[in-house]
């Protein structure tokens, strides 16, 4: 299986073939993949090299002239380098664009520190206006993706070495799709996250909710899940596994959930930084994000 950078890079490839306004804007990450676009739309691929800030500019000033810019980097350098940008540039200016990140909170750990960015969405959460994409499959990422290029809104698609197993269905709406059903309490699985909630999950008696698009957030399919509106002594469960840092949508969830008795555990990326480079998978275990520690936290939480 290709990864969700490789099928992004196919797929704007030939999507600049077929969308004459579409451009993109590189910060040297991913060039060499986009080297024969660059070739053939030299005029709408740019690499403005190791200048994060100017990337976001360059994708605006496109934006404001009618263009449908594509930026993309890795997340630290997407989002929080050039976070003013961000800001300013585009939502200030009112335009929209696209940005699709590469390396998530930890998809290179020798890269350290500077290239892991677990607090992404919890940053871009500060700014109006943003659909925030969290795909767990390439498949999904290319129709997400796609989407998102019909649009003239501001969106970001979070890319990740993390992918489940199979792809399921990107609904148009971005609601959240219900894939296991339970009386217990409700799981939500953001992306990457959704096979270790299985396992985790597998013999519980909950119900299980994937999310591919996390902003705007489904509050009403959360509703949905948990009965709200079945009669006044109704209560809820609710356990959120993202794969950036933990808590990001809680607030999010007790807003959906304000008439209804419940409880909300947030669960994904620390805060503590961890020092030592290891691998991918033993920083999904440092975070309970195997499916092991989202066992015994998700079991925790329902039996309190």
């Amino acid at each position: 299986m290709d990864t969700m950078r490789d099928r992004f890079i196919t797929t704007t490839s030939q999507l600049l073939a077929e969308e004459p306004r579409l451009a993109v804007v590189l910060a040297d990450i991913s060039a060499d993949g986009f080297a024969p676009a660059r070739r053939a739309h030299p005029d709408r691929v740019i690499n403005v090299g190791i200048r994060e800030q100017l990337l976001i500019g360059a994708g605006a000033g496109m934006a404001l002239t009618g263009m449908r810019p594509i930026m993309h980097t890795f997340a630290s350098f997407l989002v929080e380098r050039p976070f003013e940008q961000v800001k300013l540039d585009f939502g200030h200016q009112g335009v929209g664009g696209i940005l699709v990140s590469a390396g998530g909170s930890y998809d290179w750990p020798a890269g350290g520190f500077t290239h892991m960015s677990p607090g992404d969405v919890a940053l871009l959460d500060t700014l109006e206006g943003w659909t925030v994409h969290a795909p767990g499959h390439p498949d999904e990422a290319e129709a997400l993706l796609r989407g998102a290029v019909d649009g003239d809104d501001r969106v970001y698609v979070r890319l990740s070495l993390q992918a489940n197993r199979e792809a399921r269905p990107v609904g148009g709406d971005g609601g959240f799709s219900v894939v296991r059903e339970g009386r217990g309490g409700t799981v939500v699985a953001v992306g990457p996250m959704l096979d270790n909630v299985l396992t985790a999950t597998e013999g519980l008696d909950v119900s299980v909710l994937y999310a591919t698009t996390v902003r705007p957030f489904d509050a009403a399919g959360l509703r949905r899940a948990v009965g709200a509106g079945a009669g006044a002594s109704a209560s809820a469960d609710v356990v959120i596994v993202e794969p950036y840092l933990a808590g990001t949508s809680t607030a999010r969830a007790n807003e959906a959930l304000m008439e209804l008795p419940h409880r909300v555990l947030g669960l994904g990326v620390g805060r503590a930084e961890l020092r030592r480079y290891g691998q991918l998978d033993e920083h999904l275990a440092a975070h309970g994000l195997d499916a092991r520690g989202l066992r015994e936290r998700i079991t925790g939480f329902l039996r309190g």
